[in-house]
């Protein structure tokens, strides 16, 4: 009985991950024929784009908290329904602006849903297996994310764009259902839901976000994009300050004592930061410079995007018996040499062959990324409040993603531009050999993680401490 439990949550969790994650990137390889079907202006379709990054981003701490308030698997089926609505709603627009309208609502539905499928899956599944279904898992996610270009190029090409968003109809009507009836309804640990943490976080991530967003188009020194960076950047601090003080936190800043959490989390902002700006302008690079179609392009990225699919698993299962900070780090130090390699590489005439050989290194250090570092993120803090730290860790992730295409897209505009393919290039070589330093970063952060999380070894140590919270994250800081 528990077995079929575990399989059905674990098709279901991945299921839905796949969904709504890979929509941060499905539209990309659309965006032509968008513009040419609904005549709509560059600035606009900019926000077809970040409209559900935006939202997305914002929004998954609130996802997990109200999982944590209502209960996970309720929460779960409410967020696939808003998500299934919003794409049908994306897939009927007849304007540019209404389909934005439908990507944040997209986003929303999104965000609620991501960190609930690892907190599920977490609880699902026996301790000794964890490694391994949390392994498929970062496979899962990574798959979606690089497999973004390709599915869109795929039924941009082969259909129609509005079918990119039909597609989601069908699996989020058999989803809703099969998360009702097969699921195991769990909640956190408080009884009350953190309205003013809820809002002082959204607000302040939504002025950093938009303010990211729309710095390049706008200038960075725009009095628009300043305030709403430093507004954003205040509430933040706020939000902060009032987590500190509340007795029912959707956040514990204690969370952030514990090496393991907050070394872990910044490795995942900096691995995020260089996948997503890197993927952005290299497929932009394989259409632009070297005319390949939107299918061409995306299939073109298979040696990246297939190696998750393959060492995922393996890596998460191996997470239990290796240091999964080793493992992180080898990863992100693969995938940072990865993009120097491809920088050093491309011209606007490099053979495509001479970009398999980074392609297969990226994605191998992206696979060995995944799988620990969502074990390591949940085995930090308590098993009830594993809600809290999914999205918080997810947060931290599309955050960085966000950082990444608005940074590296700055300084390719600044450097080089559309012009020509050898501007093209020029822009390109800088801006990746900034995402490999970001990304080398991350694997220093990584190599510094504890070889395994404290707060565990002084629960083990000191049992009496279960059920003391506050002391044991001190016992762990200490």
């Amino acid at each position: 009985m528990r077995a079929s439990r575990t399989l059905w949550t674990f098709a279901i969790s991945s299921i839905a991950l796949f969904m709504v994650t890979l929509d941060n990137l499905v539209v990309t390889t659309a965006i032509p024929v968008i513009r040419e079907d609904l005549h709509a202006s560059l600035s606009s379709l900019e926000w077809t784009v970040n409209a559900y990054t935006l939202t997305f981003a914002v929004l998954l701490l609130t996802g997990a908290a109200l999982g944590d308030r209502f209960g996970r698997r309720r929460v779960f089926a409410v967020g696939i329904g808003i998500f299934t609505l919003g794409s049908i709603a994306a897939a009927l627009a007849p304007s540019v602006d209404t389909l934005n309208l439908a990507r944040a609502f997209q986003g929303l539905g999104g965000a609620i849903v991501m960190p609930l499928t690892l907190t599920i899956l977490s609880n699902a599944v026996p301790a000794a297996k964890r490694g391994l279904a949390l392994g498929a898992w970062g496979g899962i996610a990574g798959l979606a994310v690089a497999f973004g270009p390709l599915v869109g190029g795929a039924i941009v090409q082969g259909i129609a764009w509005q079918w990119i968003f039909w597609l989601n109809v069908p699996i989020g009507v058999l989803l809703i259902p099969l998360a009702l009836l097969r699921l195991k309804e769990s909640y956190g640990p408080e009884g009350r839901l953190d309205l003013p943490g809820l809002g002082l976080v959204s607000a302040g991530l939504f002025g950093i976000v938009w303010g990211l967003v729309r710095g390049n188009s706008v200038g960075w020194a725009s009095p628009q994009i300043v305030t709403a960076l430093l507004v954003g950047l205040v509430l933040v601090a706020a939000f902060v300050a009032w987590e500190l003080r509340t007795e029912a936190p959707m956040l514990p800043m204690r969370f952030f004592r514990n090496a393991t959490f907050a070394l872990a989390n910044t490795a995942s902002l900096f691995m995020y930061f260089g996948m997503f700006g890197s993927i952005f302008l290299l497929a932009q690079f394989f259409q632009t410079v070297q005319g390949y179609s939107p299918l061409g392009s995306g299939l073109r990225f298979l040696p990246w995007t297939l190696a998750p699919m393959f060492i995922a698993p393996l890596a998460g299962a191996l997470s239990d018996k290796i240091p999964a900070k080793n493992m992180i780090g080898v990863g992100l130090a693969m995938q940072a040499g990865a993009l120097a390699w491809m920088a050093s590489v491309t011209t606007p005439t490099t053979p495509y062959a001479e970009l398999i050989g980074p392609f297969i290194v990226a994605g191998v250090g992206m696979a060995l990324f995944f799988a620990p570092v969502a074990n390591l993120v949940l085995s930090a803090v308590r098993p009830e409040e594993e809600g809290k730290s999914s999205g918080a860790n997810n947060a931290i992730r599309e955050l960085g993603g966000v950082f990444g295409v608005a940074v590296l897209a700055s300084i390719f505009a600044h450097v080089g531009g559309y012009g020509t393919g050898q501007s093209f290039v020029d822009g390109m070589h800088p801006a990746l050999f900034v995402g490999a330093g970001v990304v080398t970063l991350g694997a220093l952060a990584a190599f510094m993680i504890p070889r395994r999380p404290r707060i565990t070894e002084a629960l083990e140590a000191e049992p009496e401490l279960a059920a003391m919270p506050e002391l044991a994250y001190e016992a762990e800081a200490a």
